[in-house]
Parts: structure tokens; C-alpha cells; sequence
């Protein structure tokens, strides 16, 4: 199973990190280059474990997938549970963590594993996939670096934790602490 995996390191701690990490709406455009439109299903109004997403890639390819872990401000993990004829499974994880030392600063780790279809194709499409999702992935990262810099996004994170809305994508619960899944 090819695994791709992109990292950097973003001056913020984890906490604000993983906030803008599960941004929404037109703060997630700001930074996310890979979505051109997102939304939770089945009336869920915050990320969770278990809670579906249904996401249209900018080629307009289109996903739905589910959060198997969620627990701000370290990590969050998805599959995809239909989507492209391309991808057998797809599944991501996302790691947050303090850079040693500096307690501002974090360690952006970013690990995607896939399997393509039909199986005698394989061989040859999981190299190639490895490829495309590998400059897809490095390109997303890069693209929240930049958002963890923009003071727009930076804003809304930060208005989302004063009014303890995690709908807005902080890792916030209503009672302004953080969750722990």
C-alpha cells in the first residue's frame, strides 16, 4: 500500500495549528487549495469521529468520506468512503505537534496511504498515484503554512475560540475547552 506523506513547520502552537487545519466555508478556501467545495452530511454542523463530509476536488472529482479519529489539538484522521473509480481506499491522518523547545511553533505532519483499482492495474497506477497525490499533498501543506501566516484565517480561528463555535472549524467545544475525542 504506497504511502505519501508532507511536513512543515507553521508559527503557531498545535492548538491554533489543528484549528485551522478543520476550517470550513470561505476560510478553508483561503488556504486549501485541493477542495472547491466541502460540506458535512447528515445534518452533522461540526467535525467528529464518524461525521461524513461529501468534497468535490478542484478537477471536480468528488469524495465522501469519514472522520475515523478526531482529537484537537493532535491529531485527525479520514477515509474516503466512495469516491473516485481511481482509489480502492484512501485514507489520511493529520499530526500536530509542538516543535521542541518552542511552544508557538508547530510540526504539520500530513501521511495519506491508498490502493488503487481494478487490481491488475495496480502496480502501475499506484506509482503513478503516488506521484499525483504526493504533489497534491505538498501542495495542500504548503497552502496551509500560508494560511497559518494570513491574517484573515488567522482571525477566524481566533473569533471562532472567543464565541466557543467549533462549527466554524476551531477545536473548541461550546464551553470554550478544548475536546478531546
Amino acid at each position: 500500500m504506497p504511502v505519501v506523506e508532507s511536513r512543515c513547520t507553521v508559527p503557531v502552537p498545535p492548538d491554533v495549528a489543528f484549528a485551522i487545519s478543520q476550517t470550513t466555508g470561505e476560510t478553508r478556501m483561503r488556504w486549501d487549495p485541493f477542495i472547491r467545495r466541502q460540506h458535512f452530511l447528515d445534518g452533522a454542523k461540526e467535525a467528529a469521529k464518524g461525521v461524513r463530509t461529501f468534497t468535490v476536488q478542484r478537477f471536480g472529482f468528488r469524495m465522501v468520506s469519514e472522520y475515523v479519529s478526531y482529537h484537537p489539538p493532535t491529531n485527525v484522521g479520514m477515509k474516503m468512503t466512495k469516491g473516485s473509480w481511481f482509489f480502492e481506499r484512501l485514507a489520511g491522518g493529520w499530526r500536530f505537534s509542538p516543535v521542541d523547545g518552542e511552544d508557538q511553533r508547530t510540526l504539520a505532519v500530513w501521511r495519506y496511504n491508498f490502493t488503487c483499482k481494478p487490481r491488475w492495474l495496480a502496480p502501475i497506477a499506484e506509482r503513478i498515484g503516488a506521484i499525483v497525490l504526493q504533489r497534491d499533498i505538498d501542495r495542500r501543506i504548503r497552502g496551509f503554512a500560508r494560511g497559518c501566516e494570513d491574517p484573515v484565517v488567522l482571525a477566524a480561528v481566533a473569533a471562532a475560540d472567543r464565541s466557543g463555535t467549533s462549527g466554524r472549524g476551531t477545536s473548541r467545544s461550546r464551553t470554550g475547552r478544548s475536546r478531546r475525542g
